[in-house]
Protein backbone atom coordinates (compact mmCIF):
# COMPACT_ATOMS: atom_id res chain seq x y z
CA UNK A 1 0.00 0.00 0.00
CA UNK A 2 1.18 3.27 -0.68
CA UNK A 3 2.06 5.45 1.71
CA UNK A 4 -0.43 8.35 3.13
CA UNK A 5 1.54 11.57 2.36
CA UNK A 6 -0.34 13.35 4.59
CA UNK A 7 1.15 10.87 7.55
CA UNK A 8 4.76 12.17 5.97
CA UNK A 9 3.77 15.86 6.80
CA UNK A 10 2.65 15.15 9.82
CA UNK A 11 6.13 12.89 10.56
CA UNK A 12 8.24 15.85 9.69
CA UNK A 13 6.36 18.51 11.89
CA UNK A 14 7.01 16.26 14.52
CA UNK A 15 9.91 15.97 14.05
CA UNK A 16 10.91 19.38 13.32
CA UNK A 17 9.29 20.29 16.93
CA UNK A 18 11.39 17.74 18.48
CA UNK A 19 14.23 19.24 17.36
CA UNK A 20 13.51 22.66 17.80
CA UNK A 21 12.87 21.87 21.99
CA UNK A 22 15.12 19.10 22.51
CA UNK A 23 13.99 15.34 22.64
CA UNK A 24 14.01 15.68 26.86
CA UNK A 25 12.51 18.64 26.97
CA UNK A 26 15.58 19.97 28.64
CA UNK A 27 16.58 22.93 26.22
CA UNK A 28 14.17 26.03 26.62
CA UNK A 29 13.58 28.23 23.40
CA UNK A 30 15.76 30.99 23.20
CA UNK A 31 14.59 34.13 24.46
CA UNK A 32 13.71 36.49 21.82
CA UNK A 33 16.06 39.95 22.04
CA UNK A 34 13.63 43.22 22.53
CA UNK A 35 14.92 45.37 20.19
CA UNK A 36 13.92 49.40 21.01
CA UNK A 37 13.93 52.20 18.22
CA UNK A 38 14.35 56.02 18.71
CA UNK A 39 11.73 58.09 19.63
CA UNK A 40 9.61 60.58 18.22
CA UNK A 41 8.56 63.99 19.43
CA UNK A 42 6.71 67.07 18.20
CA UNK A 43 6.85 70.50 18.63
CA UNK A 44 4.68 70.30 21.67
CA UNK A 45 6.49 67.35 23.13
CA UNK A 46 10.16 69.24 23.07
CA UNK A 47 11.03 70.38 26.64
CA UNK A 48 11.51 67.33 28.50
CA UNK A 49 14.47 65.32 28.19
CA UNK A 50 13.50 61.59 28.56
CA UNK A 51 16.76 60.32 27.33
CA UNK A 52 17.27 56.84 26.37
CA UNK A 53 20.95 54.62 26.10
CA UNK A 54 20.20 52.02 23.34
CA UNK A 55 22.50 49.30 23.36
CA UNK A 56 24.18 48.01 19.75
CA UNK A 57 26.88 45.39 20.20
CA UNK A 58 29.05 43.56 17.22
CA UNK A 59 26.43 40.47 17.47
CA UNK A 60 23.42 42.41 16.47
CA UNK A 61 24.55 45.75 15.18
CA UNK A 62 20.66 46.26 13.97
CA UNK A 63 19.06 46.02 17.61
CA UNK A 64 19.22 48.59 20.08
CA UNK A 65 18.15 47.49 23.50
CA UNK A 66 17.08 50.03 25.72
CA UNK A 67 18.83 50.29 28.96
CA UNK A 68 16.78 50.74 31.59
CA UNK A 69 18.00 52.17 35.15
CA UNK A 70 17.25 49.29 36.82
CA UNK A 71 18.99 46.84 34.33
CA UNK A 72 22.31 44.77 34.32
CA UNK A 73 23.66 46.33 30.81
CA UNK A 74 25.85 43.22 30.82
CA UNK A 75 22.56 40.89 30.37
CA UNK A 76 22.32 42.76 26.95
CA UNK A 77 25.48 42.19 25.53
CA UNK A 78 27.76 44.38 26.75
CA UNK A 79 31.42 43.43 27.28
CA UNK A 80 33.33 45.33 29.55
CA UNK A 81 36.69 44.53 28.05
CA UNK A 82 35.77 46.27 24.71
CA UNK A 83 35.84 49.79 24.07
CA UNK A 84 32.71 52.14 24.36
CA UNK A 85 31.56 54.78 21.61
CA UNK A 86 28.35 56.95 22.74
CA UNK A 87 26.48 58.57 19.41
CA UNK A 88 24.94 61.47 20.44
CA UNK A 89 22.60 63.53 17.98
CA UNK A 90 21.73 67.08 18.03
CA UNK A 91 19.25 69.18 17.07
CA UNK A 92 16.09 67.44 15.95
CA UNK A 93 13.93 70.23 14.27
CA UNK A 94 10.59 68.10 13.91
CA UNK A 95 11.22 65.69 16.53
CA UNK A 96 12.06 62.47 14.33
CA UNK A 97 14.67 60.08 14.27
CA UNK A 98 18.32 61.19 12.70
CA UNK A 99 17.93 59.82 9.11
CA UNK A 100 22.12 58.85 9.41
CA UNK A 101 21.91 57.18 12.71
CA UNK A 102 21.35 53.09 11.58
CA UNK A 103 24.08 53.78 8.93
CA UNK A 104 26.53 55.32 11.34
CA UNK A 105 25.86 52.49 14.11
CA UNK A 106 26.76 49.74 11.47
CA UNK A 107 29.95 51.25 10.17
CA UNK A 108 30.78 51.65 13.91
CA UNK A 109 30.36 48.42 14.44
CA UNK A 110 32.16 47.12 11.46
CA UNK A 111 35.21 49.49 11.59
CA UNK A 112 35.55 48.18 15.64
CA UNK A 113 34.94 45.60 18.20
CA UNK A 114 33.32 47.57 20.67
CA UNK A 115 29.78 48.72 22.26
CA UNK A 116 28.20 51.22 21.05
CA UNK A 117 25.67 53.04 22.92
CA UNK A 118 23.28 55.67 20.88
CA UNK A 119 21.74 58.35 23.02
CA UNK A 120 18.37 59.45 22.26
CA UNK A 121 17.55 62.12 23.61
CA UNK A 122 15.37 63.45 20.32
CA UNK A 123 12.22 64.79 23.08
CA UNK A 124 14.87 67.63 24.84
CA UNK A 125 16.12 68.36 21.45
CA UNK A 126 13.24 69.14 19.40
CA UNK A 127 11.31 72.11 19.30
CA UNK A 128 12.95 75.57 19.70
CA UNK A 129 16.83 75.64 18.44
CA UNK A 130 17.55 77.61 22.16
CA UNK A 131 15.54 75.21 24.28
CA UNK A 132 17.60 72.39 22.87
CA UNK A 133 20.38 74.31 24.05
CA UNK A 134 19.13 74.66 27.42
CA UNK A 135 19.19 71.07 27.96
CA UNK A 136 22.92 70.34 26.90
CA UNK A 137 24.04 70.82 30.54
CA UNK A 138 21.03 68.00 32.26
CA UNK A 139 21.80 65.95 28.94
CA UNK A 140 25.47 66.00 30.31
CA UNK A 141 24.59 65.26 33.71
CA UNK A 142 22.39 62.06 32.50
CA UNK A 143 25.30 60.19 30.28
CA UNK A 144 28.00 61.35 32.87
CA UNK A 145 25.59 59.19 35.46
CA UNK A 146 25.11 56.53 33.00
CA UNK A 147 28.93 56.47 32.48
CA UNK A 148 29.58 56.10 36.18
CA UNK A 149 27.68 53.07 36.05
CA UNK A 150 29.72 51.56 33.53
CA UNK A 151 33.02 52.54 35.16
CA UNK A 152 31.63 50.13 38.53
CA UNK A 153 31.60 47.36 35.77
CA UNK A 154 35.86 47.66 35.16
CA UNK A 155 35.63 50.11 31.93
CA UNK A 156 38.39 52.78 31.69
CA UNK A 157 38.06 56.22 31.45
CA UNK A 158 39.72 56.38 29.13
CA UNK A 159 38.38 53.46 26.54
CA UNK A 160 35.24 55.71 26.15
CA UNK A 161 34.71 57.55 22.69
CA UNK A 162 31.94 60.12 22.19
CA UNK A 163 30.71 61.19 18.85
CA UNK A 164 28.87 64.07 19.04
CA UNK A 165 26.97 65.70 16.20
CA UNK A 166 25.97 69.08 15.75
CA UNK A 167 24.97 69.89 19.17
CA UNK A 168 25.82 66.67 20.79
CA UNK A 169 29.43 67.67 19.79
CA UNK A 170 28.73 70.26 22.84
CA UNK A 171 27.15 67.86 25.06
CA UNK A 172 29.96 65.62 24.79
CA UNK A 173 32.47 68.33 25.44
CA UNK A 174 30.23 68.61 29.03
CA UNK A 175 30.56 65.47 29.78
CA UNK A 176 33.94 65.52 29.21
CA UNK A 177 34.29 68.21 31.54
CA UNK A 178 32.41 66.45 34.22
CA UNK A 179 35.28 63.68 33.92
CA UNK A 180 37.96 66.41 34.33
CA UNK A 181 38.93 65.25 30.42
CA UNK A 182 40.32 62.18 31.40
CA UNK A 183 37.92 60.40 28.56
CA UNK A 184 40.02 58.75 25.77
CA UNK A 185 38.46 60.45 22.69
CA UNK A 186 35.48 63.07 21.45
CA UNK A 187 34.87 63.30 17.92
CA UNK A 188 32.64 66.67 17.05
CA UNK A 189 30.85 66.34 13.59
CA UNK A 190 30.51 70.35 12.83
CA UNK A 191 29.87 71.17 16.06
CA UNK A 192 27.23 73.43 16.52
CA UNK A 193 27.78 77.29 15.95
CA UNK A 194 24.82 79.74 17.44
CA UNK A 195 25.39 80.32 20.86
CA UNK A 196 28.62 78.51 21.48
CA UNK A 197 31.22 80.63 19.07
CA UNK A 198 31.39 83.01 22.32
CA UNK A 199 30.99 80.37 25.03
CA UNK A 200 33.16 79.87 27.66
CA UNK A 201 35.29 76.98 27.61
CA UNK A 202 32.93 75.08 30.56
CA UNK A 203 30.21 75.46 27.71
CA UNK A 204 31.15 74.03 25.03
CA UNK A 205 33.84 71.07 23.52
CA UNK A 206 37.05 72.44 23.69
CA UNK A 207 40.81 70.17 24.02
CA UNK A 208 40.62 69.57 27.72
CA UNK A 209 37.39 67.74 27.07
CA UNK A 210 39.76 64.52 26.50
CA UNK A 211 42.81 63.21 26.21
CA UNK A 212 42.09 63.40 22.31
CA UNK A 213 39.78 65.95 20.67
CA UNK A 214 39.13 66.35 17.22
CA UNK A 215 36.54 68.00 14.96
CA UNK A 216 35.34 67.80 11.94
CA UNK A 217 33.84 71.17 10.15
CA UNK A 218 31.90 71.49 7.20
CA UNK A 219 29.10 74.59 7.34
CA UNK A 220 31.70 77.33 9.49
CA UNK A 221 29.40 80.13 7.71
CA UNK A 222 26.06 78.70 9.27
CA UNK A 223 24.85 75.64 11.21
CA UNK A 224 28.61 75.35 12.47
CA UNK A 225 30.92 76.43 14.60
CA UNK A 226 33.92 79.04 13.04
CA UNK A 227 36.50 78.20 16.02
CA UNK A 228 38.73 75.34 16.43
CA UNK A 229 37.53 73.63 19.61
CA UNK A 230 40.10 70.38 19.49
CA UNK A 231 43.31 69.27 19.53
CA UNK A 232 43.01 68.67 15.64
CA UNK A 233 40.25 70.20 13.89
CA UNK A 234 39.52 69.43 10.19
CA UNK A 235 38.39 72.08 8.00
CA UNK A 236 37.22 70.25 5.02
CA UNK A 237 36.78 72.11 1.87
CA UNK A 238 38.14 75.43 4.22
CA UNK A 239 34.88 73.97 6.05
CA UNK A 240 32.59 75.29 4.42
CA UNK A 241 30.80 75.08 0.50
CA UNK A 242 30.80 71.67 0.24
CA UNK A 243 31.02 70.31 -3.46
CA UNK A 244 27.83 68.78 -3.99
CA UNK A 245 25.42 70.77 -2.35
CA UNK A 246 22.68 72.74 -3.67
CA UNK A 247 24.45 76.52 -3.61
CA UNK A 248 20.33 78.07 -4.12
CA UNK A 249 18.04 78.64 -1.40
CA UNK A 250 15.67 77.15 -4.21
CA UNK A 251 16.60 73.70 -3.30
CA UNK A 252 15.04 74.06 0.57
CA UNK A 253 15.89 72.16 3.08
CA UNK A 254 18.69 70.61 1.52
CA UNK A 255 20.38 74.08 0.81
CA UNK A 256 20.17 74.38 4.74
CA UNK A 257 21.16 71.26 5.98
CA UNK A 258 23.48 69.70 3.26
CA UNK A 259 27.00 71.27 3.96
CA UNK A 260 26.49 70.74 7.69
CA UNK A 261 25.63 67.10 7.94
CA UNK A 262 28.67 66.46 5.11
CA UNK A 263 30.75 66.14 8.79
CA UNK A 264 28.46 63.05 9.07
CA UNK A 265 28.86 61.15 5.95
CA UNK A 266 32.61 61.90 5.78
CA UNK A 267 32.81 60.20 8.93
CA UNK A 268 31.03 56.89 8.15
CA UNK A 269 32.92 57.41 4.57
CA UNK A 270 36.23 56.93 6.63
CA UNK A 271 34.94 54.36 9.13
CA UNK A 272 33.82 51.93 5.13
CA UNK A 273 36.71 52.57 3.26
CA UNK A 274 40.04 52.21 3.30
CA UNK A 275 40.97 55.52 0.92
CA UNK A 276 43.01 58.22 2.64
CA UNK A 277 40.97 61.02 4.06
CA UNK A 278 44.34 62.71 5.14
CA UNK A 279 44.62 66.92 5.85
CA UNK A 280 47.81 69.17 6.60
CA UNK A 281 48.25 71.74 9.07
CA UNK A 282 48.03 75.24 7.66
CA UNK A 283 47.59 78.71 8.31
CA UNK A 284 44.84 78.88 6.31
CA UNK A 285 42.55 77.36 3.23
CA UNK A 286 44.62 79.83 0.87
CA UNK A 287 47.57 79.12 1.70
CA UNK A 288 46.83 75.34 1.99
CA UNK A 289 45.80 75.65 -2.00
CA UNK A 290 48.47 77.97 -2.83
CA UNK A 291 50.76 74.53 -1.80
CA UNK A 292 52.71 76.20 1.16
CA UNK A 293 51.70 73.45 3.67
CA UNK A 294 52.84 70.03 2.41
CA UNK A 295 54.35 67.88 4.93
CA UNK A 296 52.89 68.35 8.48
CA UNK A 297 56.28 69.01 9.89
CA UNK A 298 54.83 71.82 12.27
CA UNK A 299 53.57 70.53 14.54
CA UNK A 300 52.87 66.85 13.47
CA UNK A 301 56.44 66.34 12.63
CA UNK A 302 55.76 64.73 9.43
CA UNK A 303 52.77 62.62 11.07
CA UNK A 304 49.59 64.26 9.26
CA UNK A 305 46.47 63.21 10.72
CA UNK A 306 43.93 61.40 9.37
CA UNK A 307 39.79 61.28 9.45
CA UNK A 308 38.74 57.75 11.40
CA UNK A 309 38.97 55.23 13.91
CA UNK A 310 42.97 55.49 13.90
CA UNK A 311 44.17 56.56 17.25
CA UNK A 312 44.85 60.22 17.93
CA UNK A 313 43.56 60.67 14.39
CA UNK A 314 47.55 59.34 13.49
CA UNK A 315 49.31 62.90 15.29
CA UNK A 316 52.09 60.43 16.85
CA UNK A 317 53.49 63.20 19.04
CA UNK A 318 53.33 64.25 23.08
CA UNK A 319 52.42 66.65 24.21
CA UNK A 320 49.58 66.93 21.23
CA UNK A 321 49.22 70.44 20.59
CA UNK A 322 45.65 72.14 20.70
CA UNK A 323 43.57 73.68 18.02
CA UNK A 324 45.88 72.52 15.04
CA UNK A 325 43.84 73.62 12.00
CA UNK A 326 43.80 71.30 8.82
CA UNK A 327 42.90 71.19 5.49
CA UNK A 328 42.01 68.72 2.86
CA UNK A 329 39.88 68.50 -0.38
CA UNK A 330 37.07 65.88 -1.13
CA UNK A 331 35.00 64.88 -3.81
CA UNK A 332 31.04 65.49 -4.08
CA UNK A 333 29.88 61.98 -3.49
CA UNK A 334 31.09 59.10 -0.95
CA UNK A 335 33.50 57.77 -0.30
CA UNK A 336 34.82 61.84 -0.60
CA UNK A 337 38.69 60.68 -0.31
CA UNK A 338 41.25 62.55 -2.50
CA UNK A 339 45.04 62.20 -3.28
CA UNK A 340 46.27 65.58 -2.79
CA UNK A 341 49.56 66.47 -5.57
CA UNK A 342 51.65 69.45 -5.33
CA UNK A 343 51.91 70.94 -9.23
CA UNK A 344 53.92 73.27 -10.18
CA UNK A 345 55.14 75.52 -13.08
CA UNK A 346 58.97 76.73 -13.61
CA UNK A 347 58.85 79.97 -16.80
CA UNK A 348 62.64 80.00 -18.65
CA UNK A 349 62.13 83.58 -19.29
CA UNK A 350 59.94 86.24 -16.46
CA UNK A 351 57.15 88.19 -17.79
CA UNK A 352 55.93 91.84 -17.09
CA UNK A 353 52.35 90.44 -15.96
CA UNK A 354 51.29 87.40 -13.78
CA UNK A 355 50.40 83.57 -15.42
CA UNK A 356 47.90 81.49 -14.98
CA UNK A 357 48.25 77.89 -16.00
CA UNK A 358 45.11 75.38 -15.74
CA UNK A 359 46.23 71.88 -14.77
CA UNK A 360 44.59 68.84 -15.74
CA UNK A 361 44.69 65.33 -14.87
CA UNK A 362 42.87 62.51 -15.77
CA UNK A 363 42.77 58.72 -15.14
CA UNK A 364 40.22 56.70 -15.74
CA UNK A 365 37.58 59.28 -17.95
CA UNK A 366 37.95 61.39 -14.37
CA UNK A 367 39.18 64.53 -14.77
CA UNK A 368 40.56 67.56 -12.34
CA UNK A 369 41.62 70.80 -12.32
CA UNK A 370 43.44 73.45 -10.78
CA UNK A 371 44.77 77.05 -12.07
CA UNK A 372 48.06 77.89 -10.43
CA UNK A 373 49.57 81.76 -10.72
CA UNK A 374 52.76 82.60 -11.57
CA UNK A 375 53.17 86.35 -9.99
CA UNK A 376 55.01 89.30 -12.44
CA UNK A 377 58.57 89.47 -12.48
CA UNK A 378 58.78 85.57 -11.19
CA UNK A 379 59.43 82.31 -12.60
CA UNK A 380 57.37 79.80 -10.13
CA UNK A 381 54.04 78.96 -9.21
CA UNK A 382 52.18 76.11 -7.53
CA UNK A 383 48.85 74.88 -6.40
CA UNK A 384 47.32 71.54 -4.57
CA UNK A 385 45.30 69.51 -6.55
CA UNK A 386 42.97 66.71 -5.27
CA UNK A 387 42.22 63.70 -7.94
CA UNK A 388 40.51 60.52 -6.31
CA UNK A 389 43.14 58.36 -7.51
CA UNK A 390 46.86 58.30 -6.77
CA UNK A 391 49.47 59.39 -9.24
CA UNK A 392 50.47 56.53 -10.21
CA UNK A 393 47.09 55.92 -12.01
CA UNK A 394 47.00 59.21 -13.82
CA UNK A 395 47.60 58.46 -17.48
CA UNK A 396 47.17 62.75 -18.74
CA UNK A 397 48.11 65.64 -17.87
CA UNK A 398 46.95 68.69 -20.09
CA UNK A 399 48.05 72.47 -19.85
CA UNK A 400 46.56 75.04 -20.75
CA UNK A 401 47.81 79.05 -20.91
CA UNK A 402 44.83 80.97 -19.69
CA UNK A 403 45.21 84.35 -22.37
CA UNK A 404 45.51 87.85 -20.91
CA UNK A 405 42.36 89.98 -20.56
CA UNK A 406 43.03 91.32 -24.23
CA UNK A 407 39.38 92.46 -25.82
CA UNK A 408 39.83 93.67 -29.25
CA UNK A 409 42.82 90.86 -30.63
CA UNK A 410 43.26 87.54 -29.94
CA UNK A 411 46.43 86.94 -27.55
CA UNK A 412 48.65 84.82 -29.36
CA UNK A 413 51.82 84.78 -26.43
CA UNK A 414 53.72 81.63 -26.18
CA UNK A 415 55.49 80.70 -22.94
CA UNK A 416 57.89 78.05 -22.57
CA UNK A 417 58.29 75.99 -18.78
CA UNK A 418 59.01 72.75 -16.86
CA UNK A 419 56.18 71.15 -15.39
CA UNK A 420 56.51 69.32 -12.11
CA UNK A 421 54.46 67.16 -9.29
CA UNK A 422 55.05 65.14 -6.20
CA UNK A 423 52.07 63.75 -4.37
CA UNK A 424 51.34 65.13 -0.51
CA UNK A 425 52.94 64.66 1.76
CA UNK A 426 56.52 65.87 0.39
CA UNK A 427 58.94 64.80 3.05
CA UNK A 428 62.06 65.09 0.17
CA UNK A 429 61.92 65.57 -3.38
CA UNK A 430 62.18 62.04 -4.07
CA UNK A 431 59.13 61.48 -5.19
CA UNK A 432 59.08 64.62 -7.37
CA UNK A 433 58.20 63.74 -11.12
CA UNK A 434 58.89 66.25 -13.99
CA UNK A 435 58.22 66.03 -17.66
CA UNK A 436 61.60 65.43 -19.29
CA UNK A 437 61.07 68.02 -21.80
CA UNK A 438 60.29 72.01 -21.66
CA UNK A 439 56.66 72.43 -22.61
CA UNK A 440 55.53 75.26 -25.25
CA UNK A 441 52.10 76.78 -23.71
CA UNK A 442 50.35 79.13 -26.40
CA UNK A 443 47.60 81.09 -24.99
CA UNK A 444 44.05 79.27 -25.09
CA UNK A 445 45.51 76.35 -26.57
CA UNK A 446 45.67 73.02 -24.57
CA UNK A 447 48.86 70.64 -24.21
CA UNK A 448 48.47 67.18 -23.45
CA UNK A 449 51.71 64.89 -22.15
CA UNK A 450 51.62 61.04 -20.58
CA UNK A 451 52.32 60.94 -17.27
CA UNK A 452 54.10 58.06 -16.22
CA UNK A 453 54.65 57.50 -12.47
CA UNK A 454 55.54 54.12 -11.17
CA UNK A 455 53.03 52.88 -8.10
CA UNK A 456 55.25 51.96 -5.02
Amino acid sequence: MAPDPWEGCFWSWGLLLWLSVGSAGDAPPTPQTKCTDFQNANLLQGTNLKAHFLLFTPSDPLCGQLVEESSDIRNLGFNATLGTKLVIHGFRALGTKPSWIDKFISALLQAADANVIAVDWVYGSTGVYFSAVENVVKLGLEISRFLSKLLVLGVSESSIHIIGVSLGAHVGGMVGHFYKGQLGRITGLDPAGPEYTRASLEERLDPGDALFVEAIHTDTDNLGIRIPVGHVDYYVNGGQDQPGCPTSISAGYSYLICDHMRAVHIYISALENSCPLMAFPCTSYKVFLAGHCLDCFNPFLLSCPRIGLVEQGGVKIEPLPKEVRVYLLTTSTAPYCVHHSLVEFYLLKLRNQDTCITVTFLSSGVTSSVTITIPRQQRHGKGIIAHPSPQCQINQVKLKFQPSNRVWKKDRTIIIGMFCTAPLPIHDNKRTVCLPEPVNLQASETVSHDLKITCI
